[in-house]
């Protein structure tokens, strides 16, 4: 996050590193390296991380010793960033009372809470004065904790502080682009609101993937329930008739329907329980799996059938 948001251009970057490889060559002694043409010679990049941390604040100090906490300020901007990246919320606060500068800066909290929470209502509203960021964190943190107690509470809690609207596309996005929610949570809460998982299925680009990678980017995003029921049939069906429709060409060339594609979907999960599964000894095989697949979907060639057994026994689960 703050390596993006925060980088310097490649050509600043250069200046800088070049002016603390002069300034250490000359307090090393007293003379630069001179260039075939006689003129002095700039140093690469990696020549000019060559010292420690303890020179390069030594030189930037003028020479002088300093006890206490590092002053961010004291190293180059990239270094400093990366130091801060590594931080999370709560680091950060707590980095603050030390480097007060860092702990009130709002360029900083807006990226935490974009790379955080990739999509929120309120990102794309007219900001009130004196609007805070760093307040705006604090509140999606706790709104992501009390979520993954109580998903309806969570997302009432959104709503009562205006950072979500009450749209199922707004609440599909939110939940599309954010990975603090607990999977099991968002289950129970997406089983519920079916016009959420509506708009979040559409989220889904299926396009010139396939059809077991597709499946697996999609339960990363919508967990499988754990048995089989209602919801993961309703699950597949939407997947199939997505999957379809982000592969016309695809479904045109192979006599595929979205019929065949929920039976596909069916026999590859199947076919992962039998493969990945350590009580099953006798192990399906490809030809098995072929024949038993095509007694479903008639339409799909021997084919395209064994390189769906193929992907399945060499990545494994679709499911995962």
């Amino acid at each position: 996050m703050g390596q993006a948001l925060w980088r310097l251009p490649p050509r600043q970057q250069q200046q800088l590193q070049e002016e603390l490889a002069d300034r250490l060559a000359d307090r090393g002694g007293g003379r630069r390296e001179q260039g075939r043409d006689g003129g002095p010679q700039r140093r690469s990049p990696h020549q000019c991380y060559g010292p420690d941390i303890y020179h390069l604040l030594r030189t930037r100090r003028g020479g002088k010793e300093q006890h206490g906490f590092i002053d961010l300020e004291m190293l180059p901007p990239e270094l400093g960033i990366t130091i801060l990246s590594y931080l999370n919320a709560t680091d950060l606060c707590l980095a603050g009372c030390v480097w007060q500068d860092l702990g009130n800066d709002e360029y900083l909290w807006q990226g935490l809470c974009k790379s955080t929470w990739g999509h929120c209502s309120i990102y794309n509203r007219r900001l009130p004065g004196g609007f805070s960021y760093r307040r705006l964190y604090l509140q999606l943190d706790e709104g992501s904790l009390t979520f993954n107690s109580n998903p309806q509470e969570g997302i009432g809690y959104f709503m009562s502080k205006g950072i979500l609207v009450d749209h199922p596309t707004e609440l599909a996005k939110f939940i599309f682009y954010t990975r603090r929610l607990n999977w099991k949570m968002l289950r129970i809460y997406l089983d519920e609101r079916r016009d959420v998982l509506d708009e979040l299925v559409t989220l889904h680009n299926f396009s010139n993937q396939f059809l077991p990678n597709a499946l697996r980017e999609f339960f990363r995003h919508i967990h499988a329930p754990e048995e089989r029921g209602e919801y993961l049939e309703t699950l597949i069906t939407k997947f199939s008739h997505r999957f379809c429709a982000c592969n016309p060409s695809l479904v045109q060339e192979l006599g595929l329907s979205p019929d065949a594609v929920y039976v596909l979907c069916y026999s590859l999960i199947l076919l992962s329980i039998d493969l990945t599964s350590p009580h099953v000894k006798n192990k399906m095989s490809k030809r098995e799996f072929i024949r038993n697949t095509r007694r479903a979907a008639h339409n799909v060639s021997d084919d395209f059938v064994g390189h769906l057994y193929d992907n399945i026994y060499l990545i494994g689960h679709v499911a995962a």
